[in-house]
């Protein structure tokens, strides 16, 4: 009698320790329904305890396997070699993924991921012609033939540059990190954020593009400073049109900025070329992480950070008269991560323009490519969000007119944060810049 009652006891035990395990490890799925509400009902505390005390001997198992991956990439120095090779299941298709070692430092997760030296870890990525150019947070630049990514190694090259020998130490500069690259004909952009004796900021730097070596001058400076470090700083670049380039700038945690026309925090602004003179394209943004200009269809595109909840991609249709204002820091859809609800749901009814989409929980949006029907494979309009948090490319297929969503599909990675991607048309592939080890990814759609 007592093994009749023990057996679904036990069963049920065995149920939970499972489904704990998936919520306490690297490995799972932050955006599964089932896992975030077992997250909600469980207090971080507790699970934290359990983690620590009865999932010890897997989670170390776990750590020696990711170190001897760490240990193996910094043994294969520049190679840039192929260690991952797998097949991923969308909703209707499969994905096959390529997976390449780069030389730059991982991501810390016992500092959190809003450790300022942990802002020197993110990486990013240009597809140039036949070629790949990166540059880490640190500002060390590389490149590789992009054909190797047919090969078992990427074979990367250094590219020397003048960041930490003229701009940092003349200036006196302490690099906080490097916020975007950007290459257009044959100028390099670079968004660098700094701390001096007046506080933190971020500037815009070009070079002339040479693999030899880069060397960057001083190309847009915002005269925007703030007191206190945090990642909220925006820094994208994106082409645009008449010879102008965008930049995001992130508000900054500064209370009141992104609403404040004579501010450039917490804006998306157009840049002269030629002239370095800017101009106000949007305002009331948080930390915009995605930037894209459409050109056939005169559409700015971004994907912006919000509160805890809330991750926005705005739209903005150039043909319209009015100058843009997102909402931000007056309405969100997230709330704050002490729990407290400051913002106004909606938008539309206090002055502001809705965004497209939103999420909620985060995904911890990032870099967003659109491809439309006559260059996608699938010839419908697709816009492809990446996340760092959920660990996925989000594929929407849009409508003709660029208004509404008519289906999802999401490519789920596991345990990887995406901070960068770049779309090429002659491998039909994207360009992927996994943070957590780091790697660059290819995969084939």
């Amino acid at each position: 009698m007592k093994l009749k009652y023990y057996l679904p006891i036990l069963l049920l035990l065995s149920v939970l320790f499972v489904s704990f395990w998936n919520i306490v490890s690297n490995g799972y799925d932050k955006q599964n329904k089932y896992i975030l509400f077992l997250k909600k009902i469980i207090p971080t505390q507790i699970s934290r305890k359990i983690r620590d005390m009865v999932f010890i001997i897997p989670d170390l198992k776990t750590r020696n396997k990711f170190l001897s991956l760490q240990v193996k990439k910094y043994e294969q120095g520049l190679d840039g070699q192929l260690f991952e090779e797998k097949v991923l299941q969308g909703k209707d298709k499969k994905y096959y993924l390529k997976n390449f070692f780069l030389p730059f430092p991982r991501l810390d997760f016992r500092q959190g991921w809003a450790a300022t030296e942990n802002s020197k870890r993110a990486h990013y990525l240009e597809i140039v012609g036949d070629k790949v150019i990166l540059i880490s947070g640190l500002g060390q630049t590389i490149f590789f033939n992009k054909k190797n990514i047919l090969n078992k190694k990427l074979d990367q090259y250094e590219i020397l540059n003048n960041i930490k020998s003229e701009i940092l130490q003349k200036n006196n500069f302490e690099l906080i990190g490097i916020r975007d690259l950007f290459v257009e004909k044959d100028k390099v952009y670079i968004s660098l954020q700094f701390k001096n004796e007046k506080g933190f900021s971020i500037n815009l730097y070009r070079a002339n593009l040479n693999y030899s070596k880069l060397n960057f001058e001083l190309f847009f400076e915002t005269h925007e400073y703030w007191p206190i470090y945090n990642v909220y700083s925006g820094g994208r670049i994106e082409k645009f049109k008449n010879n102008k380039i965008l930049f995001s700038i992130g508000y900054s945690y500064v209370k009141g900025a992104a609403q404040d026309k004579n501010s450039l925090l917490g804006k998306i602004i157009s840049i002269d070329t030629n002239s370095g003179k800017h101009e106000l394209i949007s305002l009331g943004h948080r930390n915009q992480q995605g930037l894209i200009f459409v050109d056939a269809s005169d559409l700015i595109i971004n994907s912006e950070h919000g509160p805890m909840g809330g991750d926005e991609i705005n739209f903005n249709f150039l043909k319209e008269e009015q100058l843009p204002n997102f909402g931000w820091d007056i309405s969100s859809y997230g709330i704050e991560y002490d729990g407290t609800d400051p913002y106004k749901r909606s938008h539309k009814d206090y002055g502001f323009k809705e965004p497209f989409k939103y999420y909620v929980p985060s995904i911890g949006i990032s870099e967003i490519i659109y491809l439309n029907k006559s260059i996608s494979p699938a010839k419908k309009n697709i816009l492809f969000i990446s996340s760092l948090r959920a660990g996925s490319l989000y594929e929407l297929e849009l409508d003709k007119d660029l208004t509404k969503v008519l289906s999802e599909n999401r490519i789920y990675f596991g345990n990887e944060r995406i901070r960068d991607i770049e779309y090429d048309q002659e491998n039909n592939a994207i360009f992927i810049l996994f943070e957590y080890t780091p790697s660059i990814a290819v995969l084939k759609l």
